[in-house]
């Protein structure tokens, strides 16, 4: 392999998250996504329902309704104003265009009081008499989530989310945008263009200044273009890759990303927690964990915040597919200060799967659940309905394929965070036991 082959690599680990982060950006403010409308810049897309299939985002999640707005600060700062929630948990999170969890508001880091806040573009140095989110670069995206108990909740989540404002301190203002590219190009030079253009306009920090003088002759007129296909195709398929073998500890089959969210090291600001235990210090390991989050899970948030754990197999290190049965014993509810919930998804997309029940996830929220009487929950995932009353009442339709499942934790414990919680396990079991 030449040298160039292997930068070419590390380049495409380094600016998938960029380039896939802005494409969703652009979709948002454009086509919308699944639920959420597309709405302009610097303005709120509410999704009125839960997600379903429908909605095509990557493990997108069946437990909150999402409030998006995707910003561009290059016109000057916002204010965002946000409602009282009462005992509903919700968070809006901000993340600039590398996907770096810049900072929170919401219940967990400010409160669930009304309130107002500053939104200011980098460099900005006036002063606020509300508290300041110090963007990282022009384009922010604030993933807000409202807590959803279901069908029934929505018109007290549409009340909230009407709530949420955003407005210019400069009404005349214009924003850039994203830099034009290319549309007609091929999928494998599109992406290099994109790399390129839109990392100039959003630079990354000085601190990888460094590491990214590495990649500058991948941008050369030299650089032939069945090279830059072929380089884009070993990038796709070492992250493919990379995705199932991650730094990540693994917990009774559940590979906890416990730090897969953790790569932020420059722009730690308000609702963040700014110490070396949420940091991934190792910048090899940094890019290449930050191009993994951004596969299996864009916009997640830090785990002090929420924790995903992630299944492929059963317990015994079997791959997850629909023609078997699976239990899933919870000898006790998981210590978590919000709530939990485990979602399902296909493989590889990571989307949403059709079902007759239209359940797409299910945790200590879903209506209609059945404990033991000991206080215990058995969750049955299969393709086929169990016959037992209690089976069905806690099964998690599976579809006929390989499919993925997501454990979440919402503002978790102690014992989540420092790893001695034990994960219930997912056993495959004989139709018969459920």
């Amino acid at each position: 392999m030449s040298a160039l082959t292997e930068t070419a690599a590390a380049a495409y680990f380094y600016y998938y998250p960029l380039v896939e982060n802005l494409r969703q950006v652009e979709r948002y403010v454009t086509t919308g996504v699944g639920s959420n409308p597309a709405t302009p810049f610097n303005s709120f897309s509410h999704a009125r329902k839960l997600a379903g299939p429908e909605d095509t985002f990557v493990t997108i999640n069946n437990d909150t309704v999402y409030s998006m707005a995707q910003l561009d600060l290059s016109g000057g700062p916002l204010r965002l104003d946000v409602p009282a929630t009462g005992d509903r948990y919700y968070v809006l999170q901000f993340v600039d265009a590398w996907t770096n969890n810049i900072a929170y508001v919401g219940t967990r880091a400010t409160g669930n009081e009304a309130g107002s806040f500053l939104i200011v573009p980098p460099g900005w140095t006036g002063e606020s008499e509300h508290p300041v989110v110090q963007a990282s670069t022009d384009i922010v995206s604030i993933v807000g989530r409202f807590a959803c108990t279901g069908p029934g909740d929505i018109p007290a989540v549409t009340k909230l989310q009407d709530l949420l404002i955003l407005e210019s301190l400069d009404p005349a203002a214009t924003v850039n945008g994203l830099p034009a590219v290319d549309a007609n190009l091929t999928d494998e030079l599109l992406f290099w263009q994109q790399a390129h253009r839109w990392s100039q306009a959003f630079p990354a920090p000085t601190a990888e200044s460094a590491l990214i003088e590495q990649f500058s002759d991948l941008w050369s007129p030299d650089v032939d273009s069945d090279d830059l296909r072929a380089w884009y195709a070993d990038g796709v398929a070492k992250l493919e890759d990379a995705t199932k073998h991650g730094q990540a500890p693994v917990f009774n089959g559940w590979t906890v990303g416990l730090h897969l969210f953790d790569y932020n090291l420059y722009n730690l600001g308000l609702g963040t927690i700014d110490d070396d235990r949420w940091k991934i210090l190792d910048e090899k390991v940094r890019i290449v964990e930050r191009a993994i989050a951004c596969r299996l899970g864009l916009w997640g948030n830090h785990a002090y915040e929420a924790v995903y754990a992630q299944a492929f197999t059963d317990v015994t290190g079997a791959p997850l597919i629909g023609e078997n049965t699976y239990l899933i014993n919870f000898p006790e509810k998981p210590p978590v200060g919000a709530f939990w919930s485990i979602t399902l998804y296909d493989i590889p997309r990571y989307y949403l799967v059709d079902n007759p029940i239209d359940r797409y996830s299910i945790g200590d929220r879903t209506a209609g659940i059945r404990y033991e009487t000991d206080g215990s929950l058995r969750i049955t995932i299969s393709k086929d309905a169990p016959t037992d009353a209690t089976a069905r009442a806690n099964w998690l339709p599976s579809p006929d394929a390989a499919f993925r499942l997501v454990l979440r934790l919402y503002m978790p414990g102690e014992a989540i965070l420092d790893e001695t919680y034990s994960y219930p396990p997912v056993e495959r079991v004989s139709n018969q036991d459920t």
